[in-house]
């Protein structure tokens, strides 16, 4: 007979085992939860009528304005995948820094970042920097991992720098602003961006055979060409991470409302690169269309598991599993939490882990006094890993499609992992330095009531809202108030 106790930890292993054997995850969730919602209801751990809140949680995902902000975003990066920008970007800063060794390499660190602040999705970085520059850098003599490593790992930088996907789907399974946590992500997307830049620094001087600098005859660009070049591909990606950035930051609109202006904004700058066809509206569309089904469905699927797991007492089985583990010590818990996420991201992607595991973290992360906005953020630079390690990471999934036939797959996995290590740097410094994070927050105002002092005028003259004798008018009474002395009471004491 299957007691109470026991229900949680079989609803989770069975999960772990199906998504193992490869079922699709968003049906084996919805499955999995119903099953486990007979069976709790045949043996008496539920009413039936606990599962009523079935429909009323899938109707809260449908009406959820925030997440039209995920079709929005994934359709701004599409289009900009194919307008032409990135070709601009790449060519002008890589003819910037391409006398000095490693130039080519920095170039697509700094173009993924920029790419990641106006596409939002990993796949639109990757695949255009793999397209442009990887036969740029093959030409040239670069090492072969290196070049691959540094696209793949400049793609995945989209994860972190705001308006990735990433952070509208965690602030809204931690319940917190989306502007709040894309705010908390500025710090981390810097320390990143500059972590690698730095490992390129040291690497030229250590290997520069590995990233020789462009030849003379490439430099084809010199002097106010040059810096033509680069602001043509610079201004327009300026304009519109303010068009989306911006207007979040300044509360001129919403997360949605700005997704939506992004959109408008891609096609734009699509039609000034004289690209916007009927044709790439219609492949942006499409892929639009299979990532919102797909995250719909997850989404779906994870309340229905998650609704059953909450019903059997799972959230209290895994707060009592993760502090016997942890001493109910915030650091310890961060650190095998991050742990148990790295391994996870080895089998699911980001959406899978943000919607299945988030939920059951969060309200221990809460009780333990972590910042939901934090806690958020170091998830998602750990959530990085999921693009970028084997088996799964779709990152490299997305340059092998794209890569020449003469690129091996191994050089491909191997030249990822200097790359997952200076990421998992990034979420130890996060751990031990929260600061990052919660210094772009707007601090709360604090008043400390002990200090208030509040001064009562005396000597107000007559017929001016007061008495001769300097008390004060009752506001809600008579003219001489109720009481015998009619002055007003001081709600906080005497004054001082």
């Amino acid at each position: 007979m299957i007691e109470m106790q026991t229900m949680a930890p079989l609803m989770f292993g069975a999960l772990v085992f199906v998504m193992l054997i490869g079922f699709p995850v968003a049906f084996s969730l919805s499955a999995l939860g119903l099953l486990a919602g007979f069976i709790a209801i045949e043996f008496g751990f539920f009413p039936a009528q606990f599962m009523a809140n079935l429909p009323l949680r899938v109707f809260g995902i449908l009406q959820n304005e925030l997440l039209l902000a995920i079709p929005f975003f994934t359709f701004m990066g599409a289009i900009l995948e194919r307008c032409g920008l990135a070709e601009d970007l790449l060519e002008g800063t890589g003819q910037l820094f391409g006398s000095v060794p490693g130039g080519l390499a920095y170039a697509v660190i700094l173009v993924g970042a920029v790419l990641g602040a106006i596409t939002g999705t990993v796949a639109a970085s990757v695949i255009a920097m793999g397209v442009i520059s990887l036969p740029i850098m093959m030409r040239y003599g670069y090492d072969m991992r290196l070049a691959t490593g540094v696209i793949a790992a400049s793609g995945t930088i989209t994860q972190v720098i705001p308006p990735s996907l990433v952070l509208i789907v965690l602030a809204d399974q931690l319940g917190r602003s989306v502007g709040d946590m894309y705010a908390g992500a500025i710090g981390p997307s810097i320390a990143q961006v500059s972590i690698f830049m730095l490992y390129i620094f040291v690497l030229s001087l250590l290997r520069p055979k590995m990233m020789p600098p462009l030849p003379p005859e490439a430099r084809t660009l010199h002097g106010w060409a040059l810096w033509r070049r680069v602001l043509w591909g610079m201004v327009p990606s300026v304009v519109l991470i303010f068009l989306v950035l911006g207007t979040i930051f300044l509360g001129l609109a919403t997360p949605t409302e700005a997704g939506a202006m992004g959109a408008v904004g891609a096609m734009v700058l699509a039609a000034m690169n004289r690209r916007l066809t009927w044709s790439l509206v219609r492949q942006a569309m499409e892929s639009t269309m299979r990532l919102t089904a797909m995250v719909i469905f997850i989404l779906i699927g994870s309340t229905v598991f998650s609704l059953v797991f909450q019903g059997v007492d799972g959230g209290i089985w895994i707060e009592h599993m993760l502090t016997s583990v942890t001493g109910g010590s915030a650091t310890s818990f961060l650190i095998v939490v991050n742990l148990f996420v790295f391994f996870l991201a080895f089998f699911l992607d980001f959406f899978e882990i943000a919607f299945i595991i988030i939920p059951l973290l969060a309200p221990i992360a809460d009780k333990l006094g972590i910042d939901l906005i934090w806690f958020g953020v170091l998830l998602c630079v750990n959530m990085q890993t999921s693009f970028m390690h084997p088996p799964f990471g779709f990152a490299l999934f997305y340059l092998r499609g794209i890569a020449p036939k003469e690129v091996k797959s191994s050089d491909i996995y191997l030249g990822a992992i200097p790359w997952v290590v200076m990421q998992l740097i990034l979420v130890g410094i996060l751990i031990f330095y929260p600061g990052m994070v919660t210094m772009w927050l707007d601090k709360p105002a604090v008043v400390d009531l002990e200090k208030v002092n509040i001064e009562v005028p005396s000597g107000e003259p007559a017929g001016a809202g007061g008495r001769g004798d300097g008390s004060l008018r009752d506001p809600f009474g008579a003219p001489g108030g109720s009481s015998s002395d009619n002055s007003l009471k001081d709600p906080f004491g005497p004054a001082k």
